[in-house]
């Protein structure tokens, strides 16, 4: 397949259907919040190394969290029960991010969360678009993620953890929320064992697409 480049005074994409099942899809372009958004409304996601142009993604599978099959160990029920982590939403965006591009990740040198990720995600966190789910012990920040709500999915994008089990509680606590508010799955873009465990399960990359189209004919207030 040829990667395509994309036109800089559009904020259209190919058809994700076009990308190999790696699912690289097209380059360039910039990380405008209405391109990021169009992006993510045509089932596909920013993510690139840096001194990297960027690269938009459709991979095929790809990795869901179905909210109904949410899978919550004893262990982890005991731990949420125990109130050990404080959970909150929202009120610390950026240094949400800023913790997950600090995180140290198996395989991995250096971090795709760079500066300009960083802006473009917190401009669309202003505009109500992207959110993040907190874990606190003693005041201190030692856990959670963020993403993107967009129709009734939400398109998670990263998690970090700095005290055992605070991503699991803080993401248990997204799970709920979403749920109250009548989203049905996270987008979580590519497998990992951690996530799976959860109940994460590969889809066909149609069948994604077919799901974010519904998606967005039934919009929910995260």
């Amino acid at each position: 397949m040829h990667i395509l480049p994309l036109d800089k005074y559009s904020f259209s994409f190919p058809n994700p259907l076009y990308a190999d099942d790696e699912g690289l899809l097209a380059y360039g372009g910039d990380l405008n919040p209405q391109r990021v958004l169009k992006a993510y409304m045509s089932g596909i996601f920013p993510w690139y190394n840096q001194h990297d142009p960027i690269l938009w993604w459709s991979p095929n599978p790809r990795f869901i969290l179905p909210l109904d099959e949410f899978k919550v160990s004893k262990s982890l029920q005991k731990r949420v029960n125990s109130s050990l982590y404080e959970v909150k939403f929202d009120t610390n965006f950026r240094q949400t991010m800023i913790e997950c591009s600090n995180i140290p990740r198996q395989g991995q040198t250096g971090t795709w969360i760079l500066p300009e990720i960083i802006d473009a995600y917190s401009t669309l966190h202003e505009m109500g678009f992207a959110h993040s789910f907190e874990a606190y012990f003693d005041g201190e920040l030692v856990g959670g993620g963020y993403g993107i709500a967009l129709g009734d999915i939400f398109c998670g994008e990263s998690m970090f953890a700095k005290k055992s089990d605070a991503s699991k509680v803080a993401l248990y606590s997204l799970v709920q929320r979403l749920k109250k508010h009548g989203f049905k799955l996270i987008d979580c873009q590519i497998p990992t064992p951690h996530l799976e465990s959860l109940g994460a399960k590969r889809v066909s990359r149609a069948t994604f697409l077919e799901q974010v189209k519904a998606s967005l004919e039934n919009p929910k207030e995260f």
